[in-house]
């Protein structure tokens, strides 16, 4: 949204949570009144918001440390929506418990929608449509469908503010995206290595569906940290889910952020619940020498702790391999 609003010279300032690889920094300064936030449900931090455009991507449970449960969670969103301004806009994923929401989704039932979602080269391209506006083949360099809908509801906000669909649309083709998040570290063509900064079940599952819509033919080795015990205890079973699709899994052990260790919630106990055979719970050292060693074909770090020391190491293995 922020680097459509800056492209199209409608310009803003904002707030991001990680660092745009367009202008290599979260806060980017406007001229005008236009504040675009990347706000967290974490800690009830966008309770202090009241936006006059608000958008919602989704409810999935998550920090239950904070919450406790789903039902207090989504009573925060639902206190977040009824904190717009007078006359405000709400946008929220088709199926959120919303009301008075335009929705946006790759679906045919939604108000702003993405359609016609397919590969073409390493790029997603899809049509855009609402009830007033229509722009086709839009070019997108980040892969999933996820970003098809973050994109199409970014792209409904530039038309309600009234820039010109052929202004967004060249917006949206030249965005490169932010660090750690499906970010091409090595792409060399015997190898490719993606980090990412997914952390939920929700998350793998989108980034792991996207890297089999790009290569749906290649071995995929993943290497990913947990992060905190208690979202590791409370989504073992999804967690494990995910991650048995992977075709190898490199699991290091859980980094614990702001806790202190759970009794018997450890990587091993992730391990065992996953279903893959080509599994192993293993140290940063041991990771950067087998990548040495097998030199795996698609590589893929995920995880919001400090896995991202190893990135360097494995790009100087991977680009002098």
């Amino acid at each position: 949204m922020a680097h459509i609003l800056k492209d199209t010279g409608y310009d803003c300032t904002a707030f991001l949570g990680g660092i745009t690889s367009n202008y290599n920094s979260n806060v980017l300064f406007g001229k005008n009144n236009v504040v675009v936030v990347e706000a967290d449900e974490y800690d009830r931090s966008f309770l202090t918001l009241h936006p006059d455009i608000a958008v919602v991507t989704s409810m999935d449970a998550d920090h239950l440390d904070i919450y406790g449960d789903k039902s207090h969670l989504e009573e925060s969103f639902r206190l977040y929506a009824g904190q717009l301004k007078e006359n405000g806009t709400l946008y929220a994923h088709e199926g959120l418990p919303l009301d008075h929401s335009v929705s946006y989704a790759a679906s045919a039932t939604a108000n702003a929608k993405a359609e016609n979602i397919r590969v073409e080269g390493a790029k997603f391209v899809f049509d855009y449509k609402d009830d007033t506006a229509e722009i086709n083949d839009i070019s997108l360099m980040l892969p999933g469908k996820h970003n098809v809908e973050n994109t199409t509801v970014a792209i409904a906000i530039a038309l309600k503010l009234g820039i010109a669909a052929e202004k967004v649309k060249q917006a949206v083709a030249n965005f490169k995206g932010v660090k750690r998040r499906f970010e091409y570290i090595v792409n060399n063509g015997s190898q490719i290595y993606i980090d990412d900064y997914a952390h939920h079940p929700e998350e793998l599952s989108a980034c792991f569906h996207a890297v089999r819509q790009l290569y749906p033919d290649k071995k995929l080795t993943v290497i990913f940290q947990p992060h905190l015990f208690t979202r590791t205890r409370d989504f073992a079973d999804e967690f494990a889910k995910v991650l048995s699709t992977a075709d190898e899994l490199l699991l290091l052990e859980i980094y614990p952020a702001r806790e202190l260790p759970l009794q018997g919630i450890n990587s091993t106990f992730l391990l065992d619940k996953i279903t893959l055979e080509n599994k192993k719970v293993c140290g940063k050292d041991f990771v950067v020498q087998y990548v040495k060693d097998a030199k795996p074909e698609l590589i893929l770090t995920v995880g919001a702790g400090d896995i991202d020391t190893i990135i360097d190491p494995l790009k100087n293995i991977l680009n002098n391999a």
